[in-house]
């Protein structure tokens, strides 16, 4: 360790501690001379750092001086000699609680126990020895550099826990500053600490929420996912023990991280538990839903999205000027999108970076730079469908088109109606943009989803609810929370695809299981109706909906298998401009009875087929990619369908 130069500012201290060590070498080489003892110094100046150390953990004088016995032995290369001379024996060459005994004044022997502070707070480590009085003592690497008061974490913690860096700024939204002042209320008497729980889906915000308190009273914050909490006792004890330590030594709270503990998982349960019970330092939780604390005093507090107006004047206040330059979409923004204070300001300043780059107005650079926030969350747990299709690729009765321009209507019109207009104030039910789409495979739902997504400019994901759906009570709502989470974010239109999984079971209630389908049916509704985006649910049997739910989706769209002149219509549009085509008969096509999405499997296929053949698409490659696709749906051709047609 390298002790030669030390900064002006821990000159004091460091000095300090030479000086100590250098009473503690006296008292070596008095044991080795037995010359008449020094008199005690009445005047002797403790290290500063030393003396806090002592004020935390409440040593004596004599666990003092073993703690600079073992500092003298990393500080000072001469003390390994004198220890093996002070003992008699060249191969001690080293600090042991029985050479302690032997120089020491005011020594007693309650350092043996395990209670006493060098052991209880790992403040010395322990060799291996005949007898545990005649051990190698060592001082604990983080202590050794507290004495110095050289920057330091404990090792053992790294990786487990992380230190925040101090908040970046004291302001909070209004909502969120009244909550960080419940905590400062709470912990205003500096002696008594009630965990705090903050509760809901905004993770950023309740970091913030956290870190401003701790700055306000005066701790440093640090954060642990509870996901990595052990869950063997000893382990967890020990774990504990080494975090209390460094939260006295750092005068620091920690931010405990539920928000992705699987509430499945009793051990997991049990550890974070037994974590708040026990732990005597301060403790703020980041949770979905309240955790229980036994033993523990605890205060749990909601923390909810920004308000509409709060993220309006982030907006404008990170803006600038800007913001006259978006021709009144600012309102828009803050309606559709439920960004952090931290994310509005990043949009902010990426659209700083990247004004010049693009054609594109600055109000659609803005628009498309809040739309990509939520990806990364969101590509984890569902697909990304690229939005490509149009108006004019959808064929669909003219009733069912205005429902979905209505929809459209909906999402583009929610800040004007919601909030300037005031239905928002009249209650949260029921402002989620829902529909249904039900009707065959093949009918159009995804494509539709699509069009909505591409006129909208908004990010369009598929959720496979055969695959969110568990067998296990509480994973489906599970599930369903971290998407809906992460989607709220960005805006995005959520297509649920196979609803009938999750929909198909809904029965009457016999036992737990059937009562636990309701719950995930209406979880799922229940987060559609709060879900500031559009959420859209797909499915083949309507039927298998009870009106009770349907009165709760605001759209349903039903999509009807394409008559014969539907199909024609779909066989018109469906090659794209550059195709070569010669010869083909919408009319003629038009009488294969099947749904837009087997159209488009033959066309495509008819498509490579005449590529391959050098040609342009004609009514023969038509033939022979329809009797493919008949094949896969396990039915044949009729004359009545390929009359007149090669």
């Amino acid at each position: 360790m390298d002790v030669s130069a030390p900064s002006s500012r821990y000159q004091t201290n460091f000095q300090g501690l030479l000086a100590a060590v250098e009473r503690v070498r006296q008292r070596l080489e008095g044991r080795i001379s037995r010359p008449q003892a020094p008199p005690e110094n009445p005047e002797i100046v403790v290290p500063p750092a030393l003396e806090q150390l002592s004020t935390l953990f409440n040593l004596s004088a004599f666990e003092r001086d073993i703690l600079l016995l073992c500092a003298g032995m990393e500080l000072d290369p001469n003390f390994a000699l004198l220890c093996a001379e002070a003992q008699g024996n060249r191969d001690s060459n080293y600090p042991t609680f029985s050479l302690a005994l032997s120089i020491f004044p005011q020594s007693h022997w309650s350092v043996l126990a395990y209670q006493n502070p060098l052991h209880r707070w790992q403040l010395v480590e322990m060799g291996k020895g005949q007898t545990f009085t005649q051990s190698p003592v060592r001082i604990d690497k983080r202590i050794l550099c507290y004495l110095l008061e050289e920057p330091s974490w404990d090792e053992r913690l790294a990786g487990i826990v992380k230190p925040m860096p101090p908040a970046s700024s004291s302001y909070l939204p209004p909502s969120y500053e009244k909550l960080a002042e419940q905590i400062v209320f709470s912990w205003s008497n500096g002696t008594y600490f009630p965990v705090v729980q903050l509760c809901g889906a905004e993770v950023t915000a309740k970091s913030a929420i956290a870190s401003t308190a701790c700055a306000r009273v005066g701790f440093n914050l640090s954060v642990m996912d509870a996901s990595v909490l052990p869950t063997d006792t000893r382990e967890l004890h020990y774990l504990m023990q080494r975090w209390f330590r460094e939260a006295l030594l750092t005068h620091s709270a920690l931010l405990l991280d539920c928000d992705e503990a699987n509430p499945g998982d009793p051990l997991r349960e049990l550890a974070i538990a037994q974590w708040i019970d026990n732990l005597n330092s301060p403790l703020i939780l980041s949770t979905q839903a309240r955790q229980h604390a036994r033993q523990r005093p605890a205060i749990a507090l909601d923390v909810p999205p920004l308000t509409h107006s709060e993220q309006l004047n982030l907006w404008h206040a990170h803006l600038g000027t800007t913001a006259a330059e978006l021709n009144g979409q600012v309102e828009t923004l803050a309606s559709h999108f439920q960004l952090s204070n931290s994310a509005i300001l990043t949009a902010c300043l990426k659209l700083q970076g990247e004004r010049g780059q693009s054609e594109a107005p600055i109000d659609h650079q803005l628009w498309d730079i809040c739309r990509t926030m939520a990806r990364p969350r969101l590509d984890d747990l569902a697909q990304r469908i690229e939005a490509t299709a149009s108006w004019q690729d959808l064929v669909l009765p003219e009733q069912q088109r205005q429902i979905l321009k209505d929809i459209s209507a909906h999402v583009r019109q929610r800040a004007k109606v919601y909030e300037q207009w005031g239905f928002a104030a009249k209650g949260g039910r029921g402002l989620g943009i829902s529909a249904l789409f039900s009707g065959a495979s093949g009918t159009g739902k995804t494509m539709a989803a699509e069009v909505l997504a591409q006129e909208l400019r908004l990010d369009l994901y598929r959720i496979d609810l055969s695959a969110v759906v568990s067998k296990y009570i509480g994973e489906t709502e599970k599930n369903l929370r971290r998407i809906f989470d992460a989607a709220e974010t960005g805006g995005a239109i959520l297509l649920f695809d196979e609803a009938d999984a999750l929909f198909g079971k809904r029965t009457e209630v016999k036992d737990s299981h059937d009562r636990h389908a309701n719950v995930e049916v209406s979880y799922l509704l229940q987060r559609m109706e709060a879900y500031q985006g559009l959420a859209i649910l797909t499915t083949n049997l309507k039927g298998s909906l009870d009106q009770a739910f349907l009165r709760r989706i605001r759209f349903v769209v039903p999509f009807p298998f394409p008559d014969a002149k539907a199909r024609a219509e779909i066989w018109q549009r469906i090659f794209p401009s550059r195709t070569p085509s010669e010869g083909l008969d919408p009319d003629k096509l038009g009488r294969l009875n099947v749904a837009g999405g087997n159209i488009r499997n033959i066309a495509l296929n008819a498509a490579f087929l005449a590529a391959e053949a050098g040609e342009a698409v004609m009514m023969k490659h038509i033939l022979q990619a329809s009797k493919s696709e008949y094949l896969k749906l396990e039915r044949s051709l009729t004359d009545a369908e390929v009359r007149g047609w090669v």
